[in-house]
C-alpha cells in the first residue's frame, strides 16, 4: 500500500521477484533482506560477486582505451626523462583540487619539479585563462596539465602552443566537435571517445592516466635506473574517492571500487593534509561517503568559494605539519563564512524562485550575488523544487551562471548548445552541473531555450514527487548486524542510492535540538522498544511541526540507518527524511 506524506511525497514500496530473490539466497548464501535489496538493483548490477566485493584491480580498464592516452603518457615520459618543470592547472572545486594534488603527489614522489596553479574564482573564473597560462609559461613550463578543465580552452591552449609549451588535458566535461589544439586531450566525454568511461570524475581520469604512466616507467626500467621506489597507486585512492564523491558522479563500476577502497585508505590517514582536516572535524567513526561529501568536501571547496582558491589542493599536497594545520584552520574558517553567506542569499533567491514556480526550469538572476555560493544554492533550490535550476549573478551587464539539473535533463549539453546559438558567451559542464558567462540582454532567450528543450522531454519527467522505499522495518531491526548487511551494498551515492525504509505506528517520547538546526527524537515502537532518530536541518520545516514532543498522533517515518561511533561506542540510529501520519 502506498502512502502520501506530510510533505506531499508518494511513498512507493518496491516490489521484488521471489524466484530471483530465492536464487540469490541459494547461490550466494545471502540472508533474505540482503537478497531483496540486491534484487531491487539487478538492472544496474552486471556481476554480483564484483558488486559485493568491488576492487579496483578487478574493474580497472585498459587505460589505452581512452582516446589520446598513449600520446599523453609518451609526452609525459619525455618530460620526466628530461627533468622538465611540470605545471598543473586545476579547477578550484574538490574534483579539481584532488586531481591537482594527485598528480602533484605522484610527480613529487619521482623527485620531479612541479608548479601548481588554481585560478581565483571571482577574478579569473573557471578554467585556463590567458593570464594564468602566461604566468606558468613565464615560470619556465615545458609541459602544462589541465585537470578538471581545459576541454573548451581554445585560446589559452593556442597561446601555449605559440610558446612551444605542450598542454595535456585530463578532464571529464563535455566537448564540442571542435577540440582545442592540445598535445593530448584525454576525456571520456569528448565527442569521439569510445571508452565507455564517461561516468568518471576528473580525478578518476587522472588516476587511470597515472596507472598508464606508472606502467610505462616500469617497462622502461626508469624506477630501477633512477633508484626510486615505484609508487603504490592504491595509496592515492583517498584523494580519488574524495573527488569522485564530491563531484556527484555515479557510484557504479570502477567508481564504486575507487570509493570503497579509498575509504579504507582514508581511515589509515596516510595523506597528512586530509589527516589534519579529519582530526579538525573530530570525525571519530570510520569514514563514510557522508563524511567525504558533507564534512571534508565542503571545507576543501570553501577556499575556492570564499577564501584562497589554492588552499584545498595545497592542503592535500603538503608534507609540512605546521603548514597543513594552518591551511586546515583557514579552510574551516572559510567554510563557516560560506555557510553564513549561503544562508542569507538562499532566502533571497528562494523568494525569487517562487515568482517562477510554474516554470519547468528555474532561471533566476540578481545583481552581485556571491559567485562562490550560487552553485550550492542552485543545488538546494533544485532539491527543493525538483527542477533544473540556473542561477546567474550579474555585475553590470555581464553575468556568471551556475546550473544544476535533475536526472534525465543533460544540463552540460544544453549549455554547450546555448553557446553554439550565441545565447551564451562561453560555458560547459556535464550532465548534472554546468557554468557559463552571459550578457544581460540574453537572459530571456536562455530561459526560453531551456524551457523549450525541457518540454520536448516532458514525458520523461513525473510531476509527482515519489519516495521509493525498500521495505518496512520494526524498531528491533535497528542493530549493528542489520547495518553491516546494508553496508555491504555501499558505498552509496549517485547511481547507487542508499536503501530507505519505513517504520510504522510510532509514538514520540521526546524531541530536542542538536546544534542549531537538527532534531534528536526518542520514539516508541508498537513492539514496546525505544530508539533514537535524527532529522537533519529540520528547524522551521514541516518535519519539525510533526516531531514536536507534544504531538499526540502516531506517525510513520521514512529514512535510512546510520552507525554512530563515539568514544569507542557504536550505536545504530535512524535518519528521518519524511513523515506520514499513522
Amino acid at each position: 500500500m502506498n502512502t502520501t506524506s506530510v510533505t506531499g511525497k508518494n511513498w512507493i514500496y518496491k516490489k521484488f521477484n521471489s524466484p530471483y530473490v530465492n536464487g540469490l539466497i541459494e547461490r550466494y548464501s545471502l540472508n533474505e533482506t540482503l537478497a531483496k535489496l540486491i534484487s531491487f538493483r539487478k538492472d544496474h548490477v552486471e556481476n554480483i560477486d564484483l558488486f559485493l566485493d568491488p576492487k579496483v584491480k578487478n574493474l580497472l580498464p585498459n587505460p589505452m582505451c581512452l582516446k589520446d592516452m598513449k600520446t599523453a603518457v609518451d609526452r609525459t615520459f619525455k618530460s620526466i626523462k628530461n627533468s622538465d618543470l611540470i605545471c598543473i592547472f586545476g579547477d578550484y572545486d574538490v574534483d579539481g583540487a584532488t586531481s591537482t594534488a594527485l598528480l602533484a603527489k605522484y610527480f613529487l614522489s619521482l623527485n620531479q619539479k612541479i608548479k601548481t596553479y588554481i585560478p581565483d574564482r571571482q577574478k579569473e573564473g573557471y578554467g585556463p585563462s590567458l593570464a594564468g597560462f602566461k604566468k606558468l609559461i613565464s615560470s619556465g613550463a615545458n609541459i602544462i596539465f589541465t585537470v578538471d578543465c581545459g576541454t573548451l580552452s581554445y585560446k589559452p591552449i593556442q597561446l601555449a602552443q605559440n610558446y612551444n609549451v605542450d598542454v595535456i588535458v585530463l578532464d571529464h566535461h563535455q566537448s564540442e566537435i571542435k577540440l582545442p589544439k592540445a598535445y593530448a586531450l584525454v576525456n571520456p566525454n569528448r565527442y569521439d571517445d569510445e571508452s565507455g568511461l564517461n561516468y568518471l570524475s576528473a580525478v578518476g581520469v587522472c588516476f587511470i592516466f597515472l596507472v598508464a604512466l606508472n606502467k610505462k616507467l616500469r617497462e622502461e626500467k626508469w624506477f630501477e635506473n633512477n633508484k626510486i621506489l615505484e609508487p603504490n597507486l592504491i595509496d592515492y585512492l583517498d584523494l580519488v574517492s574524495l573527488g569522485t564523491v564530491c563531484d556527484l558522479v555515479p557510484l557504479v563500476g570502477l567508481n564504486r571500487a575507487i570509493v570503497k577502497q579509498g575509504l579504507q585508505i582514508l581511515k589509515n590517514r596516510t595523506n597528512l593534509g586530509l589527516k589534519v582536516l579529519y582530526d579538525l572535524c573530530n570525525i571519530q567513526s570510520s569514514p563514510s561517503t557522508f563524511d567525504l561529501g558533507f564534512v571534508l568536501g565542503p571545507r576543501i571547496n570553501a577556499g575556492g568559494r570564499v577564501g584562497k582558491s589554492s588552499n584545498g589542493a595545497d592542503l592535500m599536497i603538503s608534507s609540512d605539519i605546521q603548514m597543513a594545520n594552518k591551511i586546515a584552520l583557514e579552510l574551516d574558517k572559510s567554510n563557516k563564512e560560506r555557510k553564513s553567506i549561503e544562508m542569507l542569499l538562499f532566502n533571497k533567491i528562494d523568494a525569487e524562485a517562487k515568482k517562477f514556480s510554474k516554470d519547468p526550469v528555474l532561471v533566476l538572476s540578481g545583481n552581485n550575488w556571491h559567485e562562490g555560493v550560487i552553485g550550492i544554492i542552485a543545488s538546494r533550490i533544485k532539491e527543493k523544487y525538483k527542477k533544473p535550476t540556473v542561477i546567474i549573478s550579474f555585475n553590470k551587464n555581464k553575468g556568471k551562471g551556475s546550473a544544476r539539473s535533475i536526472i534525465g535533463f543533460d544540463i552540460g549539453s544544453q549549455i554547450i548548445k546555448a553557446v553554439q546559438l550565441k545565447i551564451l558567451e562561453s560555458g560547459g559542464g556535464h550532465k548534472m552541473a554546468a557554468g557559463f558567462l552571459i550578457d544581460k540582454s540574453k537572459i530571456l532567450k536562455l530561459r526560453s531555450e531551456l524551457i523549450k528543450n525541457f518540454n520536448k522531454k516532458n514525458d520523461e519527467f513525473s510531476t509527482n514527487i515519489n519516495l521509493y522505499l525498500d521495505g518496512v522495518l520494526s524498531p528491533s531491526a535497528l542493530n549493528e548486524n542489520f547495518f553491516k548487511d546494508i553496508d555491504k551494498l555501499g558505498p552509496f551515492g549517485s547511481g547507487n542510492a542508499e536503501p530507505k525504509f519505513a517504520i510504522e505506528q510510532l509514538k514520540i517520547l521526546s524531541t530536542t535540538f542538536v546544534g542549531e538546526n537538527h532534531l534528536k527524537i526518542i520514539l516508541l515502537g508498537k513492539d514496546g522498544s525505544t530508539f533514537k532518530a535524527f532529522a537533519w536541518n529540520a528547524r522551521n520545516t514541516l518535519l519539525q511541526s510533526y516531531l514536536e514532543k507534544n504531538q499526540k498522533r502516531k506517525i510513520n517515518i521514512a529514512g535510512n540507518i546510520r552507525l554512530n561511533e563515539w568514544q569507542g561506542k557504536k550505536e545504530v540510529q535512524f535518519n528521518i527524511i519524511d513523515i506520514a501520519v499513522a
